[in-house]
């Protein structure tokens, strides 16, 4: 397993911008996929995006609609989440999430490690 820690999570109005990062400790990040998944107060945690172990592949849920882009750099054991145009509705706290698939994941149990989350809140 590896340890994961999410940042750049913050308040934003709506049709802003933020990045946010995960940064992996352990062995053998570049052969797990990844995920981000987000969860709103009593709502079940949704898949976002996953991107899998070599970055060339990639899926994400339909309510991205091209907003979100997700990258990873291996070199430096992290994964990003560009997100672009938000709304309110994208309030949550967002996790990443480590599969040892390797291969693009959208369901929970796919993932064996959870970094604590980031707060996303979107709101003039």
């Amino acid at each position: 397993q590896v340890q994961l820690v999410e940042s750049g999570g913050g308040l934003v109005q709506p049709g802003g911008s933020l990045r946010l990062s995960c940064a992996a400790s352990g062995r053998g990040f570049s052969s797990y996929s990844m995920g981000w998944f987000r969860q709103a107060p009593g709502k079940e945690r949704e898949f976002v995006t996953t991107i899998s172990a070599s970055g060339l592949t990639t899926s994400d849920a339909g309510f991205v609609q091209g907003r979100f882009s997700v990258s990873r750099d291996n070199t430096k054991n992290t994964v990003y989440l560009q997100m672009r145009n938000l709304k309110p509705e994208d309030t949550a706290t967002y996790y990443c999430a480590a599969s040892p698939l390797g291969v693009t994941a959208i369901d929970v149990e796919e993932y064996d490690s959870w970094g604590q989350g980031t707060q996303v809140t979107v709101s003039s």
